[in-house]
């Protein structure tokens, strides 16, 4: 029937058309809602980033006298650098250090994270992305994961070739920090190190090859998400966070890698040289010989807490083993297992909970 003849049809389909094609007219149920800024008075009101530079491969570039990278770039020549960033956030820069990531401390740590914590605490801030040297990433991330009060995004990342190559990485990582930063797909994520795509917890990322972009990896626990075509694809939530407050001071606590013929003698130094805190890479599940054993008895009569992890990737550290130095005998003689925590990270919850707990061995076993 025509439309004229139908004036009741006419009135449905002026008014259908009204609502669809109206601004900021609502999706009909079911279809996917844009991750775009909120419109206010007309104007996009772009989240705000702050971009917190520390150095790193993503901030070098090749000097031609020695044909080596160095930290030349600062924070706010990476942004430049980043096609089409301006069209998803307004973005602050913060130069916290220019280094490359071997140099970094504990210490170094510390002060990143009271700054970020600050910039986070800003209402308008949305997030915070941090820039970082590769090869001490996966720490760095978490030892901010461990510290930060906030719960408001975090984005650790970089580049593995430095802003020299003819295949530079680090503008696309930084673009796709600041969007998931932006995105309401990644929260509750915690701190996160986001790298090639691939979204991964601060907890269980590790850097599992010297030179390629794919680099870091969360193993059998697997990605959080992934980013393709400006969108963020959430695979899964993270399993574990544990927060403890930032200290003035961080007490010294050794790290140290035991293997075969091990005599156990640095680990006497180690106490006797004063720290508070040894964390021991064991083999298979958590295991030493029957001479580190021994060492480690001595640093438990001294009242040096020990705990033990593996160098082994993936699994957790397990008392199994009955032996002289087997897992089970460890944590019988007060040693403490730090479970499915790699070394490095074992160590730095070992210095943030010696600096809140002291010694007291029930509660440093639960962090782990």
């Amino acid at each position: 029937m025509p439309m004229a003849r139908n004036p009741v049809l006419a009135i449905l389909t002026a008014l259908f058309l009204s609502l669809t094609l109206a601004p900021g007219a609502v999706p009909m149920a079911g279809a996917a809602a844009p991750e775009t800024p909120a419109v206010k008075d007309g104007t996009k009101a772009l989240p705000l980033v702050v971009v917190v530079s520390t150095g790193g491969t993503i901030a070098e570039k090749t000097d031609p006298k020695t044909g080596g990278a160095v930290p030349t770039v600062s924070g706010d020549d990476l942004i430049a650098a980043v096609p089409g960033l301006a069209a998803l956030a307004r973005i602050e820069v913060v130069n916290y250090s220019n280094i490359d990531s071997s140099q970094m401390t504990p210490e170094r740590w510390a002060g990143l994270s009271r700054a970020v914590d600050a910039a986070l605490a800003r209402p308008e801030v949305a997030g915070v992305v941090v820039t970082h040297g590769t090869d001490t990433m996966a720490e760095g991330s978490f030892f901010l994961d461990a510290t930060l009060t906030s719960d408001k995004p975090v984005v650790f990342t970089g580049a593995m070739n430095d802003a020299s190559s003819p295949f530079p990485d680090g503008p696309g990582n930084l673009y796709n920090a600041v969007l998931q930063v932006c995105s309401p797909a990644s929260r509750d994520w915690g701190v996160t190190v986001t790298l090639n795509g691939y979204i991964n917890s601060a907890r269980d990322v590790r850097k599992t090859q010297t030179t390629n972009v794919q680099t870091f990896e969360s193993g059998e626990k697997g990605y959080l998400g992934y980013i393709t075509s400006g969108t963020v694809s959430r695979f899964n939530d993270r399993l574990r966070r544990v927060r403890l407050p930032l200290p003035e001071t961080l007490p010294k606590v050794a790290f140290l890698a035991t293997y075969a013929g091990d005599d156990g003698a640095f680990v006497r130094h180690a106490v006797d040289d004063g720290a508070k805190g040894i964390v021991i890479d064991g083999v298979g599940s958590g295991n030493v010989n029957e001479a580190v054993y021994g060492a480690v008895k001595y640093a438990l009569s001294k009242g040096v807490v020990v705990v033990i992890s593996t160098t082994v990737y993936y699994g957790s550290v397990e008392p199994v083993y009955g032996d002289l130095g087997g897992g089970l005998m460890l944590e019988k003689d007060g040693c403490i297992l730090a479970g499915d925590l790699p070394g490095q990270k074992a160590r730095l919850l070992l210095m943030l909970g010696l600096a809140g707990y002291g010694p007291d061995a029930a509660k440093l076993k639960a962090l782990f």
